[in-house]
C-alpha cells in the first residue's frame, strides 16, 4: 500500500548526513565523552563538538554563539523563556494570542495562577495578529510579549518585526517561539528585533530533543534558571548535554543554510500544486492565508463531510487535524475556531504540510486520493 508523508510540520525525518553525524558522537571510537569533563582530551573534543555547533546554529538564526542555549527542544525554550523572565517579578502582564502552541498557552496560565495577567489577542479574519493589536494591549506593568513566527497549524506568518518596533520604547521583552519558522524560513534574530527565541532541530530535519533559547546578550534580558544542577549553560540550564543530538541539530542547521532558498522554492511549488488540485473540488475552504503563510503548510476545511471519518478514509496519507500535540483529542481545533469556523468546518479541517523530500507523484496521488475519499463521502 502506498503511503504519502504530509506531515512534515509535526516532525520531518532527520537527514542521511545528520544522522552519519550524530554516529560519530555516540560510541566508544567517536566523539562520546561528557563535554563538561575538563580534567581529559575525551571531553576537551567534545566541549569543541559542541561549542562548534553551538556557533553554526547561532548563525542560522543571525545571532552570536553566546546567545545559544541548549535546551531539550521547543517546549522547554517556551518554558524557560516564559517562567525565566517572569521570575524576576513579583507581578505583571504578559501579552499572548489565543492561537498559540499549546507550550505558550499553558505555561502562560500557570502564570497566570501565579497571579500575572494574562490578555490573549484573537485573530483577525485573515487568521493573523498584528502590531497595532500589541500597541492596543500594552500596559506600564507588561513584562512580556509572546508571539509565534508560524503558526503550527495554519501556517500564518506573524509580522514580529512590527511588533518589535512597537516595543521599542516599551520595557516589556519579546519572545518568539519560532519552532515552525526555523528551517522554513530566512530568519535574522537582530532584524526581527527579538529579546528571545525558540527553535529546536526535529523540524528542519535534525533529531527530536534537542532545541535551544536565543537569549539577546543584553542587561535588561534576565533569564532565571528553571532546571538546577551544575550550572550549566551560563547559569540558565544545568543538566549534561547530548553531544550526538547538538552536533546533529548543527548538521541540520547546516543543510538548511546551504539549500534554503531552493527548498523554499521547492515547499512553495508543491504546496500550491496542492491546493490547486483540492480548490477545484468544491465545499474546500483554505484556512491558511494565501500570501502570508510558511511554504509548507496549508490548512484545508472540506464542508459535507465529517471531519473525523474523513481522516480515518485518507489512510493512505499522513496528515493531521491540527497540532501533533493535541492529536488526540477529539474536540474541534481551538485555532480553527478562534478564526470564526463553525464546529463542522473546523472538525473538518486538514493539516497538509510539505516538506524537502515530498515529490511531485506525491502530491499528484494526495489529490487523487482526496478527490476519491471525498466523493464517496458525500
Amino acid at each position: 500500500m502506498k503511503l504519502v508523508y504530509l506531515d512534515y510540520a509535526a516532525t520531518t525525518p532527520v537527514a542521511v548526513e545528520v544522522a552519519e553525524t550524530m554516529a560519530q558522537h555516540l560510541t566508544l571510537e567517536g566523539n562520546f565523552a561528557n563535554p563538561a569533563s575538563r580534567s581529559h582530551r575525551f571531553g576537551w573534543q567534545a566541549e569543541e563538538a559542541v561549542e562548534s555547533a553551538r556557533i553554526t546554529v547561532a548563525k542560522l538564526i543571525g545571532a552570536s554563539n553566546r546567545e545559544i542555549v541548549w535546551t531539550s527542544g521547543a517546549t522547554e525554550s517556551n518554558n524557560l523563556a516564559i517562567k525565566g523572565v517572569l521570575e524576576g517579578f513579583q507581578f505583571g502582564h504578559i501579552i499572548t494570542s489565543s492561537i498559540e502552541h499549546k507550550a505558550i498557552l499553558d505555561t502562560c496560565a500557570y502564570q497566570q495562577s501565579k497571579g500575572f495577567d494574562v490578555t490573549y489577542l484573537e485573530p483577525d479574519k485573515d487568521g493573523l495578529i498584528s502590531a497595532p493589536q500589541v500597541k492596543q494591549a500594552l500596559r506600564p506593568d507588561t513584562r512580556l510579549v509572546t508571539l509565534m513566527l508560524v503558526n503550527n497549524e495554519i501556517g500564518n506568518v506573524t509580522d514580529i518585526q512590527s511588533v518589535a518596533k512597537v516595543l521599542a520604547s516599551h520595557d516589556a521583552l519579546l519572545h518568539c517561539d519560532a519552532a515552525q519558522g526555523t528551517g522554513k524560513l530566512a530568519i535574522d534574530v537582530a532584524e526581527l528585533g527579538v529579546d528571545l527565541m525558540s527553535i529546536c532541530a526535529h523540524k528542519m530535519y535534525g533529531p527530536k530533543g534537542i532545541g535551544a533559547l536565543y537569549v539577546r546578550k543584553a542587561p535588561e534580558v534576565v533569564v532565571h534558571q528553571q532546571i538546577h544542577g551544575g550550572g550549566h549553560e551560563r547559569g540558565m540550564r544545568s543538566g549534561t548535554l547530548a553531544t550526538h543530538q547538538i552536533v546533529g541539530f548543527a548538521k541540520a542547521a547546516e543543510l538548511v543554510m546551504n539549500n534554503l532558498a531552493a527548498e523554499i522554492e521547492h515547499n512553495t511549488k508543491l504546496r500550491d500544486k496542492l491546493w490547486q488540485g483540492l480548490e477545484v473540488l468544491g465545499g474546500v475552504q483554505r484556512n491558511s492565508h494565501p500570501t502570508q503563510c510558511s511554504p509548507n503548510h496549508l490548512n484545508v476545511s472540506f464542508s459535507g463531510v465529517d471531519g473525523e471519518i474523513l481522516l480515518a478514509s485518507l489512510a493512505q496519507l499522513a496528515i493531521s487535524s491540527g497540532s501533533a500535540c493535541n492529536s488526540a483529542s477529539v474536540a474541534p481545533s481551538y485555532v480553527l475556531k478562534a478564526l470564526g469556523l463553525a464546529d463542522e468546518l473546523a472538525h473538518a479541517g486538514i493539516r497538509f504540510s510539505v516538506g524537502r523530500y515530498t515529490t511531485e507523484s506525491d502530491i499528484d496521488f494526495t489529490i487523487s486520493e482526496v478527490t476519491r475519499v471525498l466523493s464517496a463521502l458525500r
